[in-house]
């Protein structure tokens, strides 16, 4: 590359990071300011449209009442990810959907939850709506090669069958379409549908396809509903949480700048210039997309950018590796880049297999999760590979050309890790035994075996008119305390009712004897009127349903992981110890949970899957490293095969240590700024990032050495058997 043309890329760079810091800085800085507001937020950031309906039907079972309440679930998720679902009392249902202030918008686009039924031309009902899986408007080409308007309908494997049989019957006929009573759609039938799916067309506008879509969906629902009343709800905890996150978040950068500039010179610099691109190129893509942020959202994308120093880390480790072999700086470059590519795949290619399985088959926070995760996958990979690139090359070619700019590998002693396996194997087994004999003796003293959130086990909820509008950080000091002293717990949600003085409290279940003394509590000191208190019982807000998708997603994630890894390493061994070691720091976590009792909500299921996705990517890491070295060492016994495995670890140590300890501090930033909500994901989440090193460097490793030197024994035999005969 000539002088110029470092130049010319230097000078684009920068001025393309200047345009998207700006564009960023605009972004952020009307984030949670109303209707200017560029980022959507979710409900414990901005608040948002709560909606409540009345069951229609008598005495609902429960199994109605939850089956109702995942399907809705499943409906509002096109407005939101983050949108919650729960159960008031024994016959209601409320719907509170982020980032909205327009009720009335919502309901007509919505519809009201009515009975479905799809009937034969006599009238006998032939499906239901618990028979439809989806239903969107759309367009298709029709045979005159025109567009028309249409509605597509999928069935679930029920209603395959009976709409088979309805179709199969009565080819030629009309088969009306039937909702709360009235006829809202006439199809014709115009061949025999087995495949599950089938297309409405017909529609004079794509509004009346989209009408009639609605309708389907929201007819599908277990119970018939009506709206009771709607409102608009401010934040859970305002802007205190959004400015002290950003706050962490530029705090952590400047670290990992000057960390990054100290440690690796000249590539640090440029390595700081593409996080810098990352993070804004991130703010950007948030807000194109239109993915609602929320708090654990907001912990997730600090803690991706200390995770996309990865990929910038072994970049230069590589480098650093060649240059102290004697080859020149340039080629040190090139082949640095190239000799990291794979494990900078593999490692992220694998948690973007995950990524993109929970935003499948997951539901709720799960699948915003999802979204927020790949995009930093992707972008990581994006800016380490190009934009870090093309910066250490415009370096080299305006002048800095010596290898003192870039540093090389020091000869170190290495470190046998491998004979002190079952040092560290009895340590981890200590660790996670101490979380399950702790959970045990919290379900013995009726605690339970976690301390879960209301999110998962519901409780009362408690509104009251208080005459005057206080703020979230008047509500926290003034109000809570007093309300802490009744239900004898500080897990309290407060939400603000819009336009209004009331102001509602979710605890744990109360019951008579609480709420009463709750209730004279707020009246003797704050003179509120008894008569505006009512309390109601909900239910949890993570349904059982959306809980067994999460757990489904994880279980299919870490197989589709293992396929991978087996088919990429060639080599089962790599595939299960790596997921030995990624169950090991979850269970590692889960002691966290469970001997400091801290609360397990929604931000457990974010944390949980956090450190699967950094645990997964920095055992690759050491495991490429093996892959490369065995290619190169003849592995005959067991001191060989220990050779290659404790070079592996000590090649690659500096970078696993590198990485956590910028990661560890952003998370570490986000514990000591953030607010008590953030304080709970992040405390667990340090425990996970010490533990994913941990297991990287002192399990996985060994536990496939384990393995591969039974393997090894067995092949000597073998050998050995056939040399006597």
């Amino acid at each position: 590359m000539k002088k110029s043309k470092g130049i010319a890329i230097l000078a684009a760079i920068l001025i393309a990071l200047s345009g998207l810091t700006y564009c960023a800085s605009i972004i952020l800085s009307s984030t949670g300011k109303g209707e200017n507001r560029n980022i959507k937020l979710g409900l414990d950031l901005a608040g948002g449209v709560s909606i409540t309906y009345q069951v229609v039907d008598d005495d609902p079972t429960s199994e109605e009442m939850n089956d109702t309440i995942y399907k809705l679930q499943k409906r509002i998720e096109s407005y939101s990810t983050e949108a919650q679902v729960y159960q008031q009392g024994d016959d209601r249902i409320t719907v509170e959907i982020p980032g909205v202030t327009d009720a009335n918008e919502i309901l007509e686009e919505l519809g009201t939850p009515g009975s479905l039924e799809f009937q034969d031309p006599s009238g006998n009902v032939c499906l239901t709506g618990d028979d439809v899986e989806t239903a969107k408007a759309t367009t298709q080409t029709n045979q005159m090669g025109s567009q028309e308007y249409v509605v597509e309908l999928k069935f679930n494997e029920e209603g395959t069958e009976k709409f088979a049989e309805l179709t199969s019957a009565h080819v030629g006929e009309t088969c009306p379409i039937v909702y709360d009573e009235e006829t809202i759609s006439m199809p014709r039938v115009n061949e025999a549908i087995t495949g599950g799916s089938a297309v409405i067309s017909g529609m004079e506008s794509f509004e009346e396809a989209e009408t009639l879509a609605s309708n389907i969906r929201i007819g599908s629902l277990s119970l018939t509903l009506e709206e009771l009343q709607s409102e608009v709800v401010g934040a859970q905890l305002g802007n205190e949480a959004i400015s002290t996150s950003l706050k962490a978040a530029a705090i952590g950068l400047a670290f990992i700048a000057v960390f990054m500039i100290a440690y690796y010179w000249v590539a640090g610099v440029a390595a700081t210039i593409a996080l810098a691109v990352y993070s804004t190129l991130v703010v950007a893509i948030i807000y194109a997309f239109e993915i609602t942020l929320t708090l654990p959202g907001i912990a997730g994308i600090i803690l991706s950018i200390g995770m996309a120093v990865d990929a910038n880390v072994i970049i230069f480790a590589r480098i650093r590796e060649e240059i102290a072999s004697g080859k020149t700086v340039r080629t040190s470059i090139d082949t640095g880049f190239k000799k990291a590519l794979s494990a900078i795949l593999d490692g992220n290619i694998t948690t973007l297999i995950a990524a993109a399985v929970l935003g499948i088959k997951g539901s709720g926070t799960v699948k915003g999760f999802a979204y927020t995760l790949a995009i930093g996958i992707v972008l990581s990979m994006f800016t380490a590979l190009v934009v870090t690139r093309l910066l250490v090359k415009a370096f080299y070619a305006i002048g800095f050309k010596d290898e003192k700019f870039y540093g090389r590998t020091k000869e170190r002693k290495g470190v046998s890790f491998i004979a002190k396996r079952h040092v560290f194997y009895v340590i981890s087994i200590a660790i996670i035994a101490a979380g399950f004999i702790g959970m045990g003796i919290g379900k013995a003293n009726g605690k339970g075996a976690l301390n879960l959130s209301l999110e998962f086990v519901g409780g009362t909820s408690t509104t009251a008119d208080f005459g005057k509008d206080y703020t979230l950080s008047e509500i926290d000091s003034e109000i809570i305390p007093y309300i802490e002293e009744v239900v004898g717990s500080g897990e309290i949600q407060t939400q603000k009712i819009q336009d209004s003085t009331q102001i509602v409290f979710k605890t744990r279940t109360l019951n008579l004897d609480e709420r009463e003394e709750l209730n004279k509590t707020l009246v003797d000191h704050f003179g509120v009127d008894e008569k505006t208190i009512s309390s109601n019982s909900i239910s949890s807000t993570i349904s059982s349903e959306m809980t067994s998708d999460a757990v489904w997603a994880v279980v299919i994630a870490a197989i589709c992981m293992l396929i991978y890894i087996w088919f990429r390493f060639n080599d089962i061994r790599f595939a299960t110890s790596a997921i030995l070691a990624l169950a090991h720091d979850v269970l590692v976590v889960l002691t966290c949970y469970s001997l400091l009792r801290i609360s397990v909500g929604s931000t457990f299921i974010a944390c949980m899957l956090t450190i699967i996705g950094y645990s997964i990517n920095d055992t690759i890491v050491v495991f490429d490293r093996i892959r490369e070295t065995i290619k190169s060492v003849r592995v005959q016994d067991e001191e060989s095969l220990k050779e290659v495995a404790d070079k592996s670890i000590n090649q690659t140590i500096s970078r696993s240590i590198n990485t956590s300890l910028t990661t560890f501090v952003m998370v570490f930033l986000l514990w000591l700024l953030g607010v008590t909500s953030i304080k709970d994901f992040a405390l667990p989440l340090m425990v996970g990032i010490v533990s994913g090193t941990y297991s990287s460097i002192c399990i996985a490793t060994e536990l496939w050495f384990t393995s591969r030197k039974l393997s090894l024994g067995k092949e000597t035999a073998n050998q050995s058997g056939k040399k006597k005969k």
